[in-house]
């Protein structure tokens, strides 16, 4: 969901309510403790250098079980954030904690914002050898490679 989107949502929808990807509600007494700019600058293995810029927030709870956040303060809080975001309209990102600091995509579903599970991919397939179409290697030197370290592997199952 891109940050124009997220706004849009948040005043259409009057409350802000956050669920997760397994369906549990955050708790209604959440803070924003961050929101702003996060920045990936990073080289892949195929060896192009990328950048991936998002609008991030963080959602926390605490023990003040009174506190409510209203799309009114969420606003001002973005509002306040602009300078580091610009003019872009960036996809926007969700920090929770479940076991670790999960970062989520955000969707708007049922008058409430869903975070939505992000999965890892590899950004350079052609580079590796790897189809998109089967996800298989296809490179006979990367096929080698495995052989030599899985030698129990047969190059049938690559």
């Amino acid at each position: 969901m891109k940050l124009s989107e997220f706004k849009k949502a948040i005043r259409s929808a009057g409350t802000v309510q956050f669920q997760t990807p397994d369906g549990a509600d955050v708790p209604d007494h959440f803070h924003i403790t961050e929101a702003g700019l996060t920045t990936k600058h990073f080289i892949d293995c195929g060896g192009s250098v990328r950048k991936n810029l998002s609008v991030s927030m963080q959602l926390w709870t605490a023990e003040d079980y009174d506190h409510r956040l209203s799309a009114e303060k969420l606003l001002g809080i973005l509002q306040k954030a602009d300078p580091l975001l610009g003019n872009s309209d960036l996809d926007v990102e969700i920090e929770y904690q479940s076991d670790t600091i999960g970062r989520y995509g955000v969707e708007f579903e049922d008058a409430r914002f869903q975070l939505v599970s992000k999965q890892t991919d590899c950004l350079a397939k052609e580079a590796c050898g790897i189809t998109p179409a089967d996800g298989k290697l296809q490179n006979e030197k990367w096929i080698k490679l495995l052989l030599y370290v899985l030698p129990e592997a047969d190059a049938v199952d690559l």
